[in-house]
């Protein structure tokens, strides 16, 4: 389309060098009013940012700039917030204030899908407007909270679902809160600190990122990189809210795992590739992980460290709680969640348990769907997003999942070998306040054959009980007392734990080095 002069000199251009970011928000709008579309129906609860992008939109992309009148039901018609137009408070006579509008303008309706809803004249007026608006550079904007588009013009409006603020809106936050709390003579906030604490705040409303500011301005902290473990709180309240998504407070370092080699190796490269992932191709940025195994081996725990490593956020998905039908259709809640989570990154989010909820190909059923949604998501999602899924019942996963390409890689967290479990042992201890030196772990693994980590960390919590409770130090002996009475899970369930090693023989990549031997 070209950018011709229009009613008065107005012309379409981009806006100045020295204007601040332009927010993703003010481009998509931008890009509508270029193509010409007079009509245009907004899917929002911030009509104040709609209001705040409309103005920008106005005022840097027009030559010269255009103004913007706002309608309310309450109010009527007023132009960037000056005196309200008389007799304008009924929707007929604002639309009839529209159409007689001599010149180019935008024109914020608010919540107007009620009047839309409600009354055939209305609908008849707007589908007038868009007939005599057309290339006249008059644009409506309807915003509400809610979707409603009557049958009569939903081949005229175009529909945006405005996503919540980008790092440009929240950088612009930031700058407006500083100049309000900043006490005189102050530092402001430089742009590196500015654009990380903007990232902590991807997510949440304008309104939630003020308020999660001020309050790190009450707990008596400034603005910078100390602030962030407030603003995560805050964004934690968030998650929270939905029920589905839990924000994981409690990390885990690689060096907290015990053995699985392979896939600390694995995953310590893909971290430099992943903090790069701005500069490079969508192909090799990566975009997530499938962990499945046997339980108690370190699947959770490696996520931990997953998220710690890449130094971002862990949200973690209920599968379980999303087919509870407790927060609606289980379809839609799971769409809901993972598009949340694309507006919270970069992050990392783990789905736990991921079979219970996708295991199904059948499209026709609500499992289907999801799993069908679920395979274009990974390909199409944020690349700031990275995936971490683990699984127990592994043979209830679609081969699809499995195949290359959906996960950077799928590896198998087996039971781990004596050298592992003589590390875990190490670590478990050592967290413990106890000097892991003065023990002879090796003798250990006689007692320990086929243990999961996890039963290895209730070995050392028993000893250490006992030996509390005879008010002396723990000792080798204590561990050994406990280790022989212990039978563990892959002798109480030996043929499921033989079928799930059966299984991942050839689906899956080790997860730990070769032992000695083999």
């Amino acid at each position: 389309m070209q950018n011709d002069a229009h009613s008065g000199g107005l012309a379409l251009g981009s806006p100045p060098p020295s204007a601040p970011v332009e927010s993703r928000a003010a481009r998509t709008i931008w890009e509508v009013f270029q193509s010409g579309r007079p009509l245009t129906y907004i899917r929002s609860a911030e009509e104040q940012r709609v209001g705040r992008i409309l103005e920008e939109v106005g005022l840097r992309r027009f030559t010269p700039p255009v103004p913007v009148w706002t309608w309310s039901l309450t109010e009527g018609l007023r132009c960037n917030g000056e005196a309200v137009q008389p007799d304008t408070r009924a929707p007929r006579h604002a639309l009839d204030f529209i159409a007689a509008h001599p010149g180019p303008a935008i024109f914020h309706l608010k919540d107007f899908h009620e009047p839309l809803r409600d009354s055939a004249e209305v609908r008849r007026r707007l589908r007038d407007i868009y007939e005599s608006a057309t290339g006249q550079r008059k644009f409506v904007v309807i915003t509400s909270a809610v979707r409603f588009i009557p049958e009569e013009i939903e081949r005229s409006v175009i529909f945006l679902e405005l996503r919540p603020p980008d790092r440009a809106e929240l950088a612009e936050v930031l700058r407006e809160e500083e100049e309000r709390l900043a006490p005189g003579g102050e530092s402001p906030t430089d742009e590196a600190a500015r654009r990380q604490l903007a990232g902590a705040l991807l997510g949440l409303t304008l309104d939630e990122a003020r308020y999660a500011l001020r309050r790190v301005r009450a707990s008596g902290s400034r603005l910078g990189p100390e602030s962030l473990p407030v603003l995560l709180e805050e964004k934690r309240h968030l998650v929270n809210r939905s029920g589905v998504i839990e924000y994981v407070a409690e990390g885990a370092a690689v060096g907290e795992i015990g053995g699985l080699e392979e896939l600390k190796k694995w995953l310590l490269e893909r971290r430099d590739l992943f903090q790069m992932r701005d500069t490079l191709s969508s192909e090799i940025v990566p975009k997530g992980v499938l962990l499945m195994g046997i339980p108690g081996c370190g699947k959770s725990l490696s996520v931990k460290a997953i998220a710690a490593a890449f130094n971002l956020p862990l949200y973690r998905i209920d599968m379980i709680e999303i087919f509870s039908g407790r927060h609606g259709k289980p379809e839609g809640v799971f769409v809901a969640a993972c598009k949340m989570m694309e507006d919270m990154a970069p992050a990392v989010l783990w789905f736990d348990e991921i079979e219970m909820g996708i295991t199904s190909t059948d499209s026709g059923a609500e499992q289907g769907r999801i799993f069908a949604f679920f395979l274009t998501w990974m390909q199409e999602k944020a690349r700031g997003l990275f995936v971490a899924a683990t699984a127990n019942r592994i043979d209830r996963l679609p081969a699809e999942m499995i195949r290359k390409g959906r996960f950077d890689e799928v590896f198998f967290v087996d039971l781990p070998t004596d050298n592992e479990r003589i590390e875990i042992f190490r670590i478990h201890l050592t967290r413990r306040g106890v000097e892991a030196s003065g023990f002879e772990l090796a003798k250990l693994t006689q007692f320990t054959n086929g243990w999961a980590g996890a039963e290895i960390e209730q070995c050392v919590v028993s000893a250490l009980t006992k030996a509390r409770l005879a008010n002396r130090e723990v000792s080798m002996d204590d561990l050994i007392r406990v280790a022989v009475k212990t039978v563990p899970l892959s002798r109480t369930m030996h043929e499921q734990i033989n079928h799930i090693r059966g299984w991942a023989f050839e689906r899956a990549v080790r997860a730990s080095a070769p032992a000695p031997g083999r």
